[in-house]
């Protein structure tokens, strides 16, 4: 098993344990003790993303334009999983590099847009039954920069560009790159993949992906600014499956809740033992240090600021008001309605803190240890 999956696994074990310390606070009031443990901050783990969520929404407010925006999603066909299991920060890129080249030369043709759009691309890699399922969430402006930057080109309302010529590009491109990195020697081919490093086997394989539909589809535009705030909250910091979607857990089977869109998106229920559970959940954890969130056009780290200033100025509005720096015990009350500085069990005094907990000893083997 990888490291840092042994990592993830141990992170996720000991959140919010004595494992990892805590504090210790206590009412000024009625004298109630209450013991709080740390999380892991783990970004796989479902208990330690709802805040960090909250902060990159708000981080990202500054950004948000007066226009339309538009879900684009790109997915791969399923013959091209294995290889992404085994080559995942390889393939992972090339996804990336392949969408990102799509959405520009498309929206710079003067026949669709002719301008220069921004986006933002989210790494997924999850179906709802936890099988492997890599595809990028996109969040498109409708519209974007005249390619001599002086003006806004809208798109048609409600309409970006046409899916099917997305799809035929993104199909080419991505199959393009594979072809460079399999003659450079980027891709591994172990265990049950290894007949595809033969080099007319994986040429056979590439071939038939050219005459298979690659599904791309792009959702009606949001709602305004408050739309799409709304949806980067349910993709940006998700993780395979949260806590609500577990059900039991049972003579080692573990059933959880999931949505089958194959099946009109009815919701069922499935069981699964628990060692195949975690190789599922493992399936979706991502190479140390990997960003699975990016920004492209006019959106891209290195411009953002200087672009949206532009904008601004050309629909003639103003910077949003950045609110003051919160405490993370404020930003809970304002974003759950949880005051965890308010006594839970006489209501009326205020917690302080009176001693620090420190980590247990860890007792993991060598070189295992997430701490």
């Amino acid at each position: 098993m990888p490291l840092n999956h042994l990592r993830v696994m141990r992170a996720v074990e000991v959140c919010r344990t004595a494992i990892l310390g805590g504090h210790k606070d206590k009412c000024d009031s009625c004298g109630h003790i209450e013991i709080s443990y740390n999380s892991c901050r783990n970004r796989h783990c479902p208990k330690c993303q709802t805040l960090q969520k909250e902060k990159w929404i708000e981080a990202r407010n500054v950004d948000l334009l007066p226009i339309q925006y538009f879900h684009v999603v790109f997915t791969i066909p399923s013959e091209l999983n294995p290889l992404v299991i085994m080559n995942q920060k390889v393939m992972y890129n090339l996804m990336f590099r392949s969408v990102s080249e799509t959405l520009m030369e498309l929206s710079a043709n003067s026949k669709h847009l002719g301008a220069r759009i921004g986006f933002m691309g989210v790494l997924h890699t999850w179906g709802q039954n936890l099988l492997d399922h890599p595809h990028i969430h996109c969040v498109v402006t409708g519209g974007g920069l005249s390619l001599d930057g002086n003006r806004w080109v809208s798109c048609r309302k409600r309409f970006f560009i046409p899916v099917r010529v997305m799809s035929a590009l993104f199909r080419g491109k991505l199959l393009a790159h594979i072809k460079s990195n399999f003659e450079a020697g980027d891709f591994i081919f172990p265990g049950g993949i290894g007949h595809l490093k033969e080099p007319h086997v994986f040429e056979s394989l590439r071939r038939l992906l050219y005459h298979k539909k690659w599904v791309v589809y792009c959702k009606p535009p949001f709602d305004g600014a408050e739309g799409v705030l709304q949806y980067l909250g349910r993709y940006t910091h998700r993780i395979a499956i949260s806590n609500n979607r577990i059900l039991t857990f049972d003579n080692g089977t573990v059933t959880f809740r999931w949505r089958d869109y194959s099946d009109g998106s009815e919701q069922k229920t499935m069981a699964l033992k628990v060692d195949e559970f975690i190789r599922r959940y493992l399936l979706h954890v991502l190479p140390n240090r990997y960003v699975r969130i990016r920004h492209f056009g006019l959106l891209a780290n290195r411009r953002r600021k200087d672009n949206i200033t532009l904008c601004r100025e050309l629909f003639g509005t103003c910077i949003p008001i950045t609110k003051e720096k919160e405490t993370w015990q404020e930003q809970l009350l304002r974003i759950c309605g949880i005051d965890v500085t308010t006594c839970p069990v006489c209501r009326k005094g205020r917690m302080f803190r009176v001693d620090e907990l420190l980590p247990s000893r860890c007792h993991s083997p060598p070189g295992q240890c997430c701490l």
